[in-house]
């Protein structure tokens, strides 16, 4: 059994420019949401969609160069992000506790 028989069909129908211009979108996507938005959890949503719209990429260009090492370091980028979630939404709970609040403006108050 060869790598090209392992790769799906259905891979192959789409080009990998659609993958590229999808991944893209979403990164802006989530570049813009970082950048305006205030809110701390919208903020993390938006950290996770550019992790997402990298394991898009990294998972098409796998596929299509049928190399499973785009898939290994799809599972590491998903084993930080569930980590970041986790100690981010601790941060973020502590901080609504003290401020009734998520705005990001308001934590220049920690500075004290």
């Amino acid at each position: 059994m060869t790598n090209a028989s392992l790769v799906p069909a259905v891979i192959h129908e789409v080009p990998l420019q659609y993958y590229v211009f999808f991944a893209t979108a979403l990164f802006c996507i989530g570049v813009t949401g970082v950048l305006i938005r205030r809110n701390a959890i919208i903020i993390f949503m938006c950290i996770e969609l550019m992790l997402n719209a990298v394991n898009i990429l990294l998972t098409a260009f796998a596929a299509y160069r049928a190399d499973p090492n785009g898939q290994v370091f799809v599972f590491f980028i998903m084993a930080v992000a569930a980590a970041e979630v986790s100690v981010g939404l601790g941060i973020i709970v502590m901080i609504y506790r003290n401020f009734q609040n998520t705005d990001v403006n308001l934590l220049n108050r920690l500075k004290w």
